[in-house]
């Protein structure tokens, strides 16, 4: 295989990546509007949480962004980035299926 050849494969590979992030998040989403709809126990506390996470997240990420944490490639930025956000959703996932 050549370096052309892993290079492609390495961009498919995050849009794999960043389609399971939509799958998972939508996956929250629902989860998440199911329990305002029907009023559940703590969802008035879910609220706030789903948007001090989003901010926390997002500050997070700058941080690394800032000091040069995220790689020196477009390539490497998107896949750290993709990476931090699905780690974020797969937690909120496992949480919010209990």
């Amino acid at each position: 295989m050549s370096t052309r050849t892993n290079a492609y494969a390495d961009w498919a590979m995050l849009g794999y990546q960043t389609w399971l992030l939509g799958v998972e998040a939508s996956i929250v989403i629902a989860t998440r509007l199911n329990g305002l709809a029907w009023q559940a126990p703590g969802s008035d506390k879910e609220v706030v949480r789903m948007v001090s996470e989003k901010i926390a997240a997002i500050t997070e990420l700058q941080m690394r962004y800032l000091t040069g944490g995220m790689g020196s490639t477009p390539l490497a930025a998107s896949q750290k980035t993709v990476q931090h956000y699905r780690r974020k959703v797969a937690a909120n996932r496992r949480r919010l299926s209990r």
